[in-house]
């Protein structure tokens, strides 16, 4: 498939086509083929990127710092308590003078809002790092570890147990666009974004993929192919609501009983970081069906060949 992202944003997979997903996939898969081979691969040396980042990263930040610095890319780290943002710079002139000095920005932020905002203020390319909504670039690598260890996508069945949150959401999508089962095993009462939701629902009418929210975490499990764990609760919320969701999601915690009631083959994935001992247990993480570390190994070809893509 010809390059359709060159110069173009990348905000999340609610803006993406099938054919879009799974040539980024493609792309990273050949981007780790690549660092394995210990092929040199500096298409971009000379570039000057921006990373801001809003939320505290592990992952994120030293994929994409590795990322760049193999594609000759120097990122800049941007502390936005460093900046005149916290003192009511608008955001609108903010981008446009970053729009000035780099090749792009890589923004890990809250309200999806922002990410949209800098697009639009911004004419080189952005890369959403993460917001409430969308987590693209984990989508990617979630992607490249199921096709790795399972060779294909259509026909798959994913269990989630966790929050009802970005990593859920590009997960719905995901599943709905590549014709892959999705079970959400939930607490009573919680609901799915409803933008995400109808463009799940819309997307899983053309591919038949089943995306089903369910109190039954044995429905849920039963012949999954991807047993897929997410924290219980989300960076920003209060105390109250964390306490609350961690008692509800109590009957959903990930234990090696409930990867038995799995296909025998069955991976387990975790985006991370993972609260051991809550969504999942020490014995699931280190089990020999856990591929948590190439999972997270993914997220640095993920945001290399999203680079790659979209740079100028």
């Amino acid at each position: 498939m010809r390059n359709r992202f060159k110069g173009k944003d990348y905000l999340g997979f609610k803006d993406m086509t099938r054919e879009e997903i799974e040539f980024i996939t493609d792309l990273s898969l050949d981007f780790k083929r690549k660092w394995t081979a210990k092929e040199p691969h500096e298409y971009l040396k000379g570039q000057v990127w921006a990373g801001l980042f809003e939320k505290n990263s592990t992952r994120t930040r030293n994929a994409l710092e590795r990322a760049a610095a193999d594609l000759g890319i120097k990122i800049v780290y941007l502390r936005p308590d460093e900046m005149q943002m916290t003192r009511g710079e608008p955001l609108k002139d903010t981008c446009r003078v970053l729009d000035r000095y780099f090749d792009g920005l890589f923004i890990r932020t809250f309200g999806h809002e922002i990410v949209e905002e800098c697009a639009n203020w911004m004419k080189n390319p952005v890369i959403n790092g993460l917001t409430s909504l969308e987590h693209p670039t984990q989508g990617i690598a979630d992607l490249m570890t199921i096709k790795e260890k399972k060779g294909k996508f259509e026909g798959l069945k994913i269990c989630y147990s966790g929050n009802l949150y970005n990593v859920c959401y590009t997960t719905m999508i995901m599943c709905a666009t590549l014709g892959m089962d999705l079970y959400i095993a939930c607490p009573q009462g919680l609901e799915p974004d409803n933008q995400i939701w109808q463009e799940t629902k819309e997307r899983a009418k053309l591919s038949g993929a089943k995306i089903v929210f369910t109190q039954d975490f044995d429905e849920a499990l039963k012949e999954a192919d991807v047993v897929y764990g997410m924290s219980q609760y989300s960076m920003g919320q209060t105390e109250k609501e964390i306490a609350r969701l961690k008692q509800a999601y109590l009957p959903y915690q990930i234990t090696m009983e409930a990867m038995n009631k799995a296909k025998s083959d069955a991976i387990f994935m975790h985006c991370l970081p993972a609260h051991r001992g809550e969504e999942v247990t020490d014995e699931v993480m280190e089990c020999s069906q856990s591929v948590i570390f190439d999972e997270s190994e993914n997220r640095m070809h993920s945001i290399k060949a999203i680079l790659a893509a979209v740079a100028n």
